[in-house]
């Protein structure tokens, strides 16, 4: 049996902690509902109580006054995993995902609506197949499908190939199942790490070995499932606190291993590991349906062996929970195995009896499957594209008309100037000497204009030149300033001196920092760089590294992501270290205290993108076009108050733009800001 169940919906659910506890929606939970979904995970995981988790959050939302967004529609996804995994009755879990649905597209971030929006198109196709209603199903799997797709987001693609794995398993198209679950187990590394992710995995390499079965390849088969069942034991310790639900998936590994030791008639084999599994599963609270499936699989091994008491006692303990815990496969193979015994014995009539009960449940089950294998998906998604290329292709017409009437208008245009231009023909020849003459002029002024230049650019560089020998002959005399300031204090009488004494010695030292900054400009304009191949996750991650103690003195976080290879770009190692440093040292100091910052690289366009994004006061619309130029009026004081020059970034436009880069900025006023940087693999 697949390892799906109410067990993988809660380890879903478990995956969804957020740390937020800002009091503005910003697309994570709010600190009155992250406690409250810590609670309903405990219930749901270490005690096994779904209802009353269930029961828990209603009580308890009802008293969150202005839930987030987030809040909203994990409340409403809790209700349809319970209604659709843990009750199985589709029909009341739909209700609850087209409210996911309404709640997704009020998103305050492009992040959250991709997200949750994906998940909410899931649901409602889960819901859907769950009603065998395949087509319905299948363009909400599409449609959650194009978001990942879009966005370019691997987690989502792995929730939609595993559920492409599921529809070709229940059509009989095993080996293409198989190649599903596998492309679904690879994108999942996108998940974040944690329980969730682990225990997807361990099921798509139970499935992938279910599949492999199916299709009749034993040897891939045992490969998986022991692949599977050392996943699982690997991360046991990882995971103790979780030690039922780990104990809940090796008991389905071991029902589909005792099915393929059946399979290759290593009967002994079969019977431990089938017994096995059963005795973990039809534990109170573990996963009855699957224990009821391997319990069938137990009678069918004991019709082989010819054990007809052990089979008739078996059947007769599975008739009990059956009529407890309905299932519909184990209650129309029940049938069958029953009438197989009765035959046996030669009880005709019994026999008879649960045979024709055999094949009217057997009818039904048909008949739910029916549309299912009908449905071609390959070719529903061939034509979900080619409807998406038919939008493209109106939007595309609609463009085209426009570029005709364009095209019409300026035809009328050239016509128009082609008359005035013959009627101005006559006129134009009288007008040949006076242009002559107008043309010596220019030519005139022109030369004048380029020595009036080369004066201006001699002027620039001796303007340079003594910028540099200035500012050089100040740091000194700047810097014993500082020292002797510093030294000051100590001897201070009063507090007034002190006071004075700490004012001159801050005012020397920021005044160094501000002549530094002119050299630093001075030279970046105008000499070259050596550049040397670089590994960029090392230099990047020693930037980080080296300003984690100047964010811990404002209690923030860097969070790191880096490539998930080495890749070496042909730059100035120093150079764009102070790059990366400088971008990181503008998000502490315009970020409040316990704010987080995330250094994001990733490969774009045979080059290499770096985001450094925070969450702190942003830039105005107004000053976003001046923050790049030098000595710019856009400079504001950090969050705590430390001083800005507007040379810094300046710098690191010299500097990006001397490596054939490129770097911009997108932000929004007391929502942050993200800085990118583009650096192509090697530079002209």
């Amino acid at each position: 049996m697949f390892n799906h169940s109410y067990w993988l919906a809660i380890a879903c659910l478990l995956s969804f902690n957020s740390c937020a506890n800002r009091v503005k929606d910003t697309g994570d939970y709010s600190a009155q509902f992250k406690p409250i979904l810590d609670t309903v995970n405990l219930y749901n995981g270490e005690k096994n109580q779904p209802q009353k988790g269930l029961e828990y959050l209603d009580s308890a939302y009802v008293n969150i006054k202005k839930p987030f967004v987030s809040d909203r529609f994990r409340f409403y996804s809790v209700h349809f995993l319970y209604n659709l995994k843990a009750l199985h009755d589709p029909k009341k879990a739909m209700p609850y995902a087209d409210t996911m649905q309404a709640v997704a597209s009020e998103s305050v971030t492009a992040d959250q609506h991709i997200a949750l929006a994906a998940e909410a198109n899931f649901a409602t196709g889960d819901a859907y197949s769950d009603m065998a209603k395949y087509d319905q199903a299948y363009r909400y799997f599409y449609k959650g499908y194009s978001i990942g797709k879009n966005a370019i987001d691997n987690a989502i693609l792995a929730e939609y190939t595993y559920r492409m794995g599921m529809i070709m398993f229940k059509q009989g198209h095993f080996k293409e199942a198989a190649n599903y679950f596998k492309i679904s187990h690879r994108q999942s590394y996108a998940y974040t790490d944690g329980f969730r992710a682990f225990y997807q995995r361990q099921e798509l390499l139970d499935n992938i070995g279910e599949s492999y079965k199916n299709s009749g390849d034993v040897d891939s088969s045992k490969l998986y499932l022991d692949k599977a069942l050392t996943y699982i034991n690997d991360n046991s310790a990882r995971f103790a606190e979780r030690a039922n639900l780990l104990e809940v998936a090796r008991g389905v590994v071991y029902g589909n291993q005792g099915d393929l030791a059946m399979l290759t008639h290593n009967y002994n084999e079969a019977s431990e590991l089938l017994k096995k599994s059963i005795a973990i599963n039809l534990k109170p609270g573990n996963d009855t349906r699957d224990a009821e499936l391997t319990e069938i699989k137990l009678a069918r091994l004991y019709t082989i062996t010819n054990k007809p008491n052990d089979l008739f006692n078996l059947l007769k303990s599975l008739r009990t929970q059956l009529d407890i815990v309905k299932n519909d496969d184990a209650e129309t193979s029940w049938n069958n195995l029953m009438s197989a015994y009765y035959l046996q014995q030669k009880d005709y009539q019994n026999s008879l009896l649960y045979l024709k009960n055999y094949s009217t449940l057997k009818d039904s089950a048909l008949k739910k499957t029916s549309s299912l294998k009908r449905t071609d998906v390959n070719q529903q998604q061939a034509s979900f594209d080619k409807e998406n290329q038919i939008e493209d292709l109106k939007d595309h017409n609609k463009l085209q008309l426009i570029y005709i009437c364009l095209a019409v208008l300026f035809s009328v245009m050239a016509v128009i100037i082609i008359f005035l231009v013959f009627r101005n023909l006559k006129r134009s020849k009288r007008d040949i000497v006076a242009i002559k003459k107008l043309n010596d002029q220019i030519k005139l002024q022109k030369n004048e204009l380029e020595n009036t230049l080369e004066e201006v650019n001699q002027g620039s560089r001796e303007k340079d030149r003594i910028l540099r020998a200035v500012a050089h002959d100040l740091r000194n005399p700047l810097g014993g300033i500082a020292s002797l300031s510093a030294s000051m204090v100590e001897d201070a009488r009063d507090e007034e001196q002190t006071d004075l004494i700490n004012l001159i010695k801050e005012t020397s030292y920021n005044s160094l920092e501000l002549i530094n900054e002119i050299l630093e400009a001075a030279n970046t304009a105008n000499v070259s760089f050596n550049k040397e191949w670089v590994e960029i996750n090392g230099l990047i991650n020693n930037s980080v590294d080296l300003l984690r103690f100047k964010a811990a003195e404002k209690e923030q976080d860097i969070m790191l992501s880096l490539l998930d290879a080495p890749t070496e770009l042909l730059i100035n190692r120093e150079k764009i270290w102070r790059v990366i440093s400088n971008l990181i040292s503008n998000a502490i100091k315009f970020s409040p205290k316990g704010a987080a910052i995330y250094v994001i690289v990733n490969q774009k366009n045979q080059g290499v993108e770096i985001c450094v994004k925070d969450y702190g006061i942003g830039i105005p619309d107004k000053l976003q076009h001046h923050v790049f130029n030098m000595f710019t009026e856009a400079k504001r004081p950090g969050t705590d108050g430390e001083k800005s020059f507007g040379l810094g970034l300046s710098i690191c436009r010299q500097i990006i733009e001397k490596h054939s880069g490129r770097i911009w900025l997108k932000s929004d006023q007391n929502n942050g800001s993200s800085f990118y940087v583009y650096l192509p693999a090697q530079a002209s």
